[in-house]
């Protein structure tokens, strides 16, 4: 998909559009995601991304009432948390969200992370199948516009499958340099699952990374412009986080360039360059 600005929009397959570039929120305290939220919007986002685990719902809210902005120009997501997973649990948690956020519906929710055999042993698959069935009858019921997954890898969504009535629209997963998980994105692209990257800029050994560093030489841009611009042209919709206002806009100004198919091929190559890199099936949490 060709992106030529910042509310270009992923086509998802319930034929919503999701703005091309989001605004993360993760470990932005409740008491500067405020002003945090308002920066991004005045420069230009319109895709915000929070979760009940981020504590900070209630901030954004707040921000998505003063900013001004017309509620259907917004596009707000969140999660359910892992201790809220299960039909009911998730129904309760859901409503818990919109009332932090002060919203009447959600463009997008999606289940934060996959129940594990590590955990759960056989129960994981059962847990899954209940947590997406209450998002299914939010979806229906019009609560929210479109939901989805997040951390599930393709083996989790061949098992949701089995039961699932409604498709999954999106699934977000960790994906930037040195943790480019290439075929869980091959596999939604083809099964018409948009992919959204959280932690596009990785950590700091990410962005100074000297093979990113001189990429983005050559075309007058940081080493963070250049993960977001490699996220985009893998067809994946980027979620980069800052509170630094300079930044939000510099990691939106990523449309007058194009890396070559050489270059893409190199930073999918990096390893090791630090991120969270947690695997699905082994986390605990």
């Amino acid at each position: 998909m060709e992106c030529r600005k910042l509310t270009d929009g992923f086509l998802m397959n319930n034929g919503e559009k999701i703005p091309c570039i989001g605004y993360g929120t993760y470990k932005t305290t409740e008491e500067e995601v405020y002003g945090a939220v308002l920066s991004a919007l005045k420069a230009g986002y319109r895709h915000i991304d929070t979760a009940a685990f981020y504590g900070n719902e209630a901030g954004i809210g707040r921000a998505l009432k003063d900013c001004g902005i017309p509620r259907e120009e917004l596009f707000v997501t969140s999660k359910v948390w892992n201790t809220d997973r299960g039909y009911e649990n998730t129904k309760e948690a859901f409503a818990a969200t919109l009332e932090r956020l002060d919203l009447d519906y959600l463009d997008l929710y999606l289940i934060h992370w996959p129940a594990n055999r590590k955990q759960f042993g056989e129960e994981a698959k059962k847990i899954n199948a209940e947590t997406w069935r209450a998002l299914e009858e939010l979806y229906t019921e019009g609560k929210i516009k479109a939901i989805g997954l997040s951390n599930f890898l393709p083996h989790h969504i061949e098992e949701l499958m089995e039961t699932a009535v409604v498709k999954p629209m999106v699934d977000q997963i960790e994906f930037h340099p040195g943790w480019a998980q290439l075929e869980a994105g091959e596999y939604c692209r083809k099964n018409d699952i948009v992919v959204e990257a959280w932690s596009p800029l990785g950590r700091k050994e990410v962005l100074d990374s000297g093979i990113l560093q001189e990429i983005g030489a050559k075309y007058g841009k940081s080493a963070a412009q250049v993960c977001v611009r490699w996220v985009l042209q893998h067809d994946i919709l980027p979620l980069p986080k800052t509170v630094n206002s300079g930044r939000m806009v510099e990691n939106a100004d990523v449309f007058d360039f194009a890396l070559t198919e050489e270059e893409m091929k190199t930073i999918d190559s990096l390893k090791d360059l630090g991120g969270q890199c947690a695997l699905p099936d082994e986390v605990d949490f």
